[in-house]
Formats: structure tokens, C-alpha cells, sequence
């Protein structure tokens, strides 16, 4: 039942500090994570770090990656884009064949006008990752955006992921998706994972709980909350049906739970979560392979 392994992201810098002690656990995955740049890092030495902690065990990188604006002609964005041509680069040292991130955008400007240099910026970095063997998936967070205005990412509805493919339209462009981005924006995530599965190259394991009596009262730009992200087992979704579309479409990827989100299970208790989250899935996922 290991077609779909399921592991957890973790932050370059906590690599050395947090991932053995995951391991013992029983997460399948590790997911690594850099927010807006590289920060300097070391790509060769990280490598090395990870290929010692997950010597001797099952575990493996799901996925590298970077989650900025590599749109913006800023020195911010410079860097982002120069660090994901570095990590499809150095990919292959953690023994993946993905590399992840945020699309970007032109800050508070409509999606479409953001497409040209979408694809610009993207073509090349698809094309040297096609060279190596590699994957880009664009995860489906909306950081605060919306379709007129926004500061990091388009790649959150499934209009702007036609206008994104049709102008890159390499088969290694795909999606890291998950259901908790779109349930925030009061979109039913199962018509729309059947409808884009095949686009879909890591699931992050990320859920939410949305309070209906609050938007029929009040809607949704009221003065009340009305939806939580929250980690797998404690939200809205059925994680078997999403396992078994997946599945059902030949998905063979992981889903990595990203935590840090849920509004319970956090501080003190945010690896309880992590742990119960990762069990969970493994149940959903059909529990332990049965061979006779």
C-alpha cells in the first residue's frame, strides 16, 4: 500500500534538528522547504546532511523547494529565481525528481497580466528541468490574493492554471495541490481534483474546517472567521476519496502534511497533530499492505 507514501514538510533550516527525530515516527517523506530565497544555503552540504540522516532507512525527499515571487524585478526576486534554477540544479543530490514552489505574480495586477512574465521567467526553468529529468509543481495557495490583486502566487484557481499551461505547456509543469487552499475559497476540492489529477505531481497534506452557519449569516466579509486551515484528520475533507481518486488515476507520488496551520493543534501540540495526521492518512490510504 506504499504507492502513496505519506511524509511531512520541513524547512531547510530545521533539517538537521527535526528530521531524525521524525523518522521514528514512521513518516515516509520528507518535503523541503525554503521561503522567498535559498538564504545562502549550501545546496551540496544539505544534501549531504540529508543523504547521512536517511541512510539505513526507507525515507526519501518527496520534493525541494522554493516558495517566492521570482516575477518581480526586485533583488528578491532575482534571488528566487536564480534559487530555483539552483535547486532543479542540485535535485538530484536529494534524490528527487521534483522541484516546488509559488508561480509568482506582478504584486496587486489581475492574473492575465501576470501570465507573460509567467511565462518568461518559467519556459527556461521548465526546459532545464525537463533536461535533467525533473518536475515543476506550482502549489495552489492564493497568499491573500485574488484574482484582481495579489503579492506572490497565481496558481491558485483552476482559470489561471489554464492560462499558465497553455503558456508553458511542457508536460513536466504540474501542480502541488491541496484541498485546503481551494475550500478556503469555498470551492469543493473532489470535482475539482477528479477534473485536474492528472496535473497534479505532490499533494500537500493540509485540510480545513469551514463553518457554514457563519457564512449563511453572515458570509464571508463579515466580522466572524469562517474557515481554519487545519491538518488532515481534523478538518472537513474525506481523505479516502481523495486517496482513491488519486489512486483510482495512477497517482504514485506522496502527501506531505503541512503543518503549523491548524488553530488546535499548534505550539506544544503541533507534532501530536503532525503524528495523529500522518496515522490518519496511513488508514486512509488502506492501512498496512495485506499480501497472502
Amino acid at each position: 500500500m506504499h504507492d502513496i507514501k505519506i511524509g511531512t514538510l520541513i524547512s531547510a533550516d530545521k533539517v538537521e534538528s527535526v528530521m531524525p527525530k521524525l523518522i521514528s515516527y514512521g513518516f515516509e517523506t520528507f518535503s523541503i522547504t525554503f521561503w522567498k530565497t535559498l538564504g545562502g544555503c549550501d545546496l551540496v552540504k544539505l544534501a549531504d546532511s540529508v543523504k547521512r540522516i536517511l541512510a539505513d532507512t526507507d525515507c526519501t525527499i518527496s520534493s525541494i523547494g522554493l516558495y517566492g515571487n521570482p516575477l518581480v524585478n526586485t533583488e528578491e526576486g532575482s534571488q528566487a529565481n536564480e534559487g530555483l534554477k539552483q535547486l532543479i540544479d542540485c535535485a538530484s543530490l536529494f534524490g528527487t525528481d521534483l522541484v516546488a514552489g509559488f508561480a509568482g505574480r506582478l504584486p496587486d495586477r489581475p492574473v492575465e497580466e501576470s501570465v507573460p512574465k509567467f511565462q518568461e521567467v518559467f519556459a527556461p526553468l521548465a526546459q532545464r528541468a525537463g533536461e535533467k529529468g525533473l518536475k515543476i509543481a506550482f502549489e495552489n495557495c492564493n497568499m491573500d490574493g485574488d484574482w484582481n490583486r495579489g503579492s506572490y502566487n497565481i496558481a491558485f484557481s483552476p482559470a489561471a492554471w489554464e492560462l499558465m499551461f497553455e503558456a508553458v505547456p511542457y508536460d513536466n509543469v504540474g501542480l502541488q495541490w491541496e484541498p485546503c487552499h481551494q475550500m478556503v475559497q469555498l470551492v469543493d476540492p473532489i470535482p475539482q481534483l477528479r477534473k485536474w489529477v492528472k496535473k497534479i505531481f505532490n499533494v500537500h497534506g493540509k485540510d480545513a474546517t469551514i463553518a457554514w452557519d457563519i457564512v449563511k449569516e453572515q458570509g464571508i466579509c463579515g466580522k466572524e472567521k469562517f474557515v481554519w486551515h487545519r491538518t488532515p484528520g481534523f478538518g472537513d475533507s474525506n481523505w479516502t476519496d481523495i486517496i482513491s481518486i488519486l489512486r483510482m488515476n495512477g497517482y504514485t507520488g506522496s502527501i506531505d502534511i503541512e503543518g503549523f496551520h491548524d488553530p488546535v493543534y499548534k505550539g506544544d501540540l503541533e507534532y501530536t497533530g503532525q503524528v495523529y495526521a500522518l496515522n490518519y492518512l496511513k488508514k486512509c490510504r488502506g492501512g498496512e499492505f495485506v499480501t497472502l
